[in-house]
């Protein structure tokens, strides 16, 4: 089960942290972030076309255009970082004794309208990556960023309101 995630402000912006514990190898977790058949099966607009330091993951547009993510961090199976316009998106991951953990950082330059929707996204992606590693299947993916938006909309606007909660 993913948690709500944890936002904080941040010298450069603002952090939004997941956090996802499965009973499953850091290698198995891996290959969902970086093998295009399962990347496609939880986020079907990326590809990834170049794992390495300085490559690429493409952002399909569904409009017959692409954006392409720079590949800031990589360190093999337990770091990948990119470019998430003009924000990052890392993902950690620590073996655990009984599977591992799996760390989502969003690293945002500004809180904008459009940042609730994609934490509520990420969010659901968790969530299908999680029920994907148990061999389950998110029924329906809309339902559950519905029941998510609000709470990470509630989340920011206490965050502009300047108060402090997890």
């Amino acid at each position: 089960m993913v948690l709500l995630a944890e936002l904080q402000s941040v010298q450069s912006g603002y952090e939004a942290r997941f956090e996802l514990r499965v009973q499953h190898a850091v290698e198995k977790v891996w290959s969902f972030l970086t093998e295009n058949d399962k990347l496609a099966l939880w986020f079907s607009e990326l590809k990834v076309e170049d794992l390495r330091e300085g490559g690429v993951i493409k952002f399909d547009m569904q409009d017959g255009t692409f954006e392409e993510m720079e590949i800031t961090a990589l360190k093999t199976p337990s770091i990948l970082e990119y470019t998430w316009g003009e924000d990052l998106v890392r993902f950690e991951l620590y073996p655990e004794s009984d599977g591992s953990r799996l760390i989502l950082v969003e690293k945002l330059q500004r809180i904008t309208d459009h940042t609730p929707k994609d934490l509520a996204g990420w969010h659901v992606c968790l969530e299908i990556i999680h029920g994907l590693l148990d061999g389950r299947t998110l029924e329906d993916r809309g339902q559950e960023w519905k029941v998510w938006y609000p709470r990470y909309t509630e989340l920011l606007s206490n965050i502009k309101q300047g108060l402090k909660f997890k």
